[in-house]
Formats: C-alpha cells, sequence, structure tokens
C-alpha cells in the first residue's frame, strides 16, 4: 500500500502508550485511525526510542501540543519499539515525563511499512510526518533522512494552510492572504 494526497489514509489498529491516563494499567491502550474521525490528525513516525534526535522532536511537538488542539488536531507518534520501551524511555527521560499525546508501538512494522516509511533492513521508521483530515484522507506527507529532526512550526503552517481550503502562497502564514 503507497500512501498518496487526496486518498484515505491506511486504517490502522495499534497498542499504544498514554501518559495522559491516570491509573498505569490505563497508560497501555489500543488506539484505532478511526477512533479520531471528525478531527484533522497529525501522525509523525520516528526511528527509536532512546535515541538523540528524536526526543527534541518528541518534545517540541509536545511543547506545541496547545496549538495542533486549538487547529482541532490530534498529535499521534509512532516508533518500532514497544509499549513497554516507550514507558520505560518517558520514565528515564525527563523532557518526556510530561508527554500529552500517545505513543505508538508499531512491534510488527505495519504501520510504518502502510505509510511507506520503513526502512526494512534496519527494522525502524525514517521520520515521517502525515497531516490526515476529518474524514480521514492524507492531505500532506513530510519524510526525512534519519539524522535531520523536523520543523514543528512548518507542520503548524501547514495544516493552518489547509485548514483555510483555499490556495495558499508560498511561505503562507495564518492571518494572510489567500490566493483567489
Amino acid at each position: 500500500m503507497t500512501v498518496q494526497i487526496g486518498q484515505p489514509a491506511p486504517e490502522f489498529e495499534i497498542q499504544a502508550y498514554d501518559r495522559t491516563k491516570d491509573g498505569s494499567d490505563d497508560q497501555f491502550q489500543t488506539i484505532k485511525l478511526s477512533d479520531f474521525r471528525g478531527k484533522w490528525v497529525c501522525l509523525f513516525f520516528y526511528p527509536l526510542d532512546f535515541t538523540f534526535v528524536c526526543p527534541t522532536e518528541i518534545v517540541a511537538f509536545n511543547k506545541a501540543i496547545g496549538e495542533f488542539e486549538d487547529r482541532d488536531c490530534v498529535v499521534l507518534t509512532a516508533s518500532t519499539d514497544s509499549v513497554y520501551s516507550h514507558k520505560g524511555w518517558c520514565d528515564a527521560h525527563e523532557d518526556l515525563a510530561q508527554l500529552k499525546y500517545p505513543m505508538l508501538a508499531d512491534t510488527n512494522h505495519s504501520l510504518s511499512s502502510d505509510y511507506g516509511v520503513l526502512i526494512e533492513e534496519k527494522g525502524i521508521a525514517l521520520r515521517g510526518v502525515f497531516l490526515i483530515d476529518p474524514n480521514g484522507v492524507t492531505r500532506w506527507i513530510a519524510i526525512h533522512d534519519l539524522g535531520v529532526g523536523r520543523n514543528v512550526d512548518e507542520v503548524l503552517r501547514v495544516l493552518d494552510a489547509l485548514q483555510t481550503d483555499k490556495l495558499c502562497p508560498c511561505n503562507w502564514h495564518k492571518g494572510e492572504k489567500t490566493l483567489n
């Protein structure tokens, strides 16, 4: 399956770790993409827990969670690590202790494969980010090399542009004129 702009995003049902849940047993849950119909979804993949670039991205998205919520957008992140690895990493990493969105555990690599970001020989995902509209349609894709972190402000800028449902020129920012 190849993810394409304007086509339905691949559905998934996957185990996730969610630090926002109160009871430790409640922190492990199953999440489906269809759970978020009616909302925008920002799904981003990262290579591995306990690495160097990855926490900078995860923390940057976490710091911007209010910005995403203001845009009626749910943030989800995924790697090929288990929910237990996600929990251990969040417990051990001061900056991840306050994580406010779920971490998907793609241990069988099907999610990364379905979204076209799996590096099969390494068993890890590239840095892919996908914006999915409230109808479950893929509207934006950006995939980065392993060593290059993303720019959360750019993801928000694109989300703003997509939500106008109008033509937006290069370097457009929310509040600026769109094209006729």
